[in-house]
């Protein structure tokens, strides 16, 4: 059995140094980033990988959000770097790297649908990479309906990274959220706004193929069932000067069955109880293995590790397991193992 770990995060060298002539000076996340050896040292990552029996990587660039970097020429431009690259890496190590995940340039609408495919079709993408706000707008406006159009119609799934910075205040009387506040409760914030745009757009609904990974267990939703649930059953009672009671009849399926068809990881930072609650809320076919690897403390192999434990010590079945760590990730990203 493999252990899929279907959210580790890289910067190949070509994109690490494209990123570094753009972005100048390292700021908060992007400095927390380049002082992780195993993000750009590839002999550091297979040490740490080599410290797991049967232990593989599905690539993905780290934030920050292409987006926030440039605008929409240099966030194409990186795209295709980053792809190109990580396409590199996954032709060269195929026993370490199945495949990779595409990040989508989401602030070039000419070109997003074309990139998408030219890393999913031609590169062997199994997916692509977006963050959950692009600059600021929201995942449901028209203007990117043809990047989810495109990715429902392949059937590869999209990966929602949450994007939130210290300008994101925490209080309106303040100018940025302190103590990295936006990073701990803001990145599961985040993801949850993101998912729920998505359902009340009516995106499932007109996508019902639309495959969708929830970094992080998916955010909040497992835990506030009861609100997603019950509470969103009475949209609409709480708001005065919008009739959401007609969105509430028009959708085709209660608010909680649209947030069950999503797809959740299982990089929690080592919290057992997240990963029990995804797995509840979401079903273990809807899981996936993923550490989140190199974010943490020993710089690689903590996260890896204290989420193989967890995995190992749930009581749950074998065929179960072998679900969580390899069968969903073989059929959902069309993985060859």
């Amino acid at each position: 059995m493999k252990k899929i770990d279907v959210f580790t995060h890289i910067w190949p060298t070509p994109y690490y140094e494209a990123l570094a002539a753009q972005a100048g000076e390292w700021r908060d996340i992007t400095m927390r980033s380049q002082k992780v050896p195993m993000m750009t040292n590839l002999d550091r990552r297979f040490e740490v990988m080599d410290m797991f029996d049967d232990y593989v990587q599905v690539l993905s660039l780290a934030s920050p959000a292409l987006e926030v970097v440039g605008g929409p020429d240099k966030a194409l431009e990186l795209s295709r770097i980053g792809s190109d690259s990580m396409a590199d890496l996954c032709s060269r190590y195929p026993d370490r790297f199945p495949s990779f995940i595409g990040t989508a340039p989401m602030n070039n609408p000419d070109a997003l649908v074309e990139e998408s495919r030219r890393a999913v079709e031609d590169l062997g993408a199994c997916g692509m990479q977006i963050f959950s706000n692009v600059n600021g707008k929201p995942l449901d406006l028209p203007e990117f309906a043809p990047f989810f159009d495109y990715m429902a119609g392949t059937g590869k799934p999209v990966w929602i990274h949450p994007a939130r910075a210290e300008n994101f205040p925490d209080y309106l009387s303040e100018e940025k959220s302190l103590y990295e506040i936006w990073w701990t409760f803001g990145w599961p914030y985040e993801t949850s706004a993101a998912m729920s745009r998505l359902v009340f757009s009516k995106t499932f609904d007109r996508l019902p193929g639309l495959k969708v990974i929830t970094h992080h267990a998916g955010g909040m939703i497992p835990f506030f069932e009861g609100r997603v649930g019950p509470g969103w059953d009475q949209l609409g009672a709480r708001t005065s000067d919008v009739d959401y009671k007609v969105l509430l009849k028009e959708l085709k399926h209660r608010p909680l069955d649209y947030f069950k068809m999503f797809y959740a990881d299982t990089a929690t930072f080592g919290s057992r109880m997240a990963i029990l609650s995804a797995i509840d809320f979401f079903g273990v076919e809807k899981v996936l293995f993923a550490s989140d690897a190199p974010f943490d403390p020993e710089g690689g192999p903590m996260y890896i590790r204290e989420t193989i434990d967890i995995i190992d010590r749930l009581e749950i079945s074998e065929a179960d397991r072998r679900a969580i760590y390899q069968d969903n990730a073989v059929k959902l990203l069309g993985l060859k193992i």
